[in-house]
């Protein structure tokens, strides 16, 4: 008997009782419970002595109107709820898709904030069967066992699979807001770039292989070495470097796609449209393998294709009917303030 009873308590307890337990302790009455669970009171009390008998102590002192929870009680308690409410929220999710067609993207959050998500209503409007959703992470996840169908992705060519689209290359640009040109220092020229503070890539500093986003690359390029701004303003990511340049803070070193956007609307403004510079890094679509026969996965890839085709164009990569962002963004009295 005494066998019996060690291996009775070395194994994990029946999940069955959990509703029931849980249902008493948020009660502590048993009636309660058995009305919430639409069982009788003296199943419920079978399944609570089940469960007793299972953990090996009591849950539960008996009173004659009520109970009370005991220290390993209220120790299960803490355990169960969240438990409970996660294998719930679990269920809600499913029954809500079930029968509904979806797409999971991964991306990266100044990727996903500056360029698909102000897109995805376009795609929404044409497809509104179709859920999306979007992991916006910078930890790259693995296609072939992730629960994953898109990845969108910002590397090198030799650092993507076979199957990678290119969405469109990129070009590292100044930037800044109208209203910091037209009260400010006038800025004709690179060297003017002195009389302002500049902003940039921290990762430019910190990573050898990101160093092509920091204003000393573009600077050395066009023999402006001896230039020293303002000040100098450091952010982690793209989206934070664009809104400091929006809010006129200074002048950007922009990724010219993630921007493109906001020169369109004359929002920001490409100051020396004619000094990019090259980056080494591209932007690619990667279907994963177990998604790329679905209906939904080809609708969002050939969409997100179309999309990048217009930033092609809109940042000059491509040809199109579309003029480039440096010659439509920028009217004629932000002109005048730069000459």
């Amino acid at each position: 008997m005494q066998h019996s009873e060690n291996h009775l308590r070395t194994r994990p307890i029946a999940a069955g009782h959990l509703r029931a337990f849980e249902a008493v302790a948020r009660h502590l009455n048993f009636r309660a419970a058995a009305e919430e669970l639409f069982l009788t009171q003296s199943a419920v009390s079978r399944q609570i002595q089940a469960m007793e008998d299972e953990v090996g102590v009591p849950l539960f002192l008996r009173h004659t109107r009520a109970v009370e929870l005991t220290s390993a009680g209220g120790a299960l308690l803490r355990a169960v709820v969240p438990s409970l409410e996660r294998v719930d929220g679990a269920v809600r999710t499913i029954r809500r898709s079930a029968g509904r067609r979806s797409v999971s993207i991964t991306t990266w959050a100044s990727f996903a904030s500056m360029w698909l998500i102000p897109r995805l209503e376009e795609f929404q409007n044409v497809h509104p069967d179709i859920d999306l959703r979007i992991d916006a992470s910078d930890v790259r996840v693995d296609l072939e066992t992730a629960d994953i169908d898109i990845a969108l992705r910002y590397a090198p060519p030799a650092g993507v699979p076979a199957n990678a689209i290119q969405l469109f290359g990129e070009q590292l640009t100044p930037v800044a807001s109208p209203w910091l040109l037209n009260s400010g220092h006038a800025l004709r020229r690179g060297a003017d770039l002195a009389h302002f503070a500049l902003i940039e890539a921290s990762d430019g500093h910190r990573n050898r292989s990101l160093e092509f986003l920091a204003w000393r690359r573009w600077l050395d390029a066009h023999q402006l070495q001896q230039i020293e701004p303002k000040r100098w303003l450091h952010f982690n990511y793209a989206h934070q470097i664009a809104q400091a340049a929006l809010t006129g803070q200074g002048i950007a070193l922009a990724r010219l796609p993630l921007v493109a956007d906001s020169l369109a609307s004359g929002d920001l403004v490409e100051v020396l449209p004619g000094m990019r510079i090259d980056s080494p890094l591209v932007y690619w679509l990667i279907v994963g393998p177990r998604a790329a026969e679905r209906p939904e996965i080809k609708a969002f890839s050939e969409w997100l294709q179309v999309q990048a085709r217009l930033t092609r164009i809109a940042t000059g990569e491509e040809a199109g009917n579309t003029p480039s962002v440096a010659t439509r963004v920028r009217p004629a009295k932000v002109q005048r303030s730069k000459i």
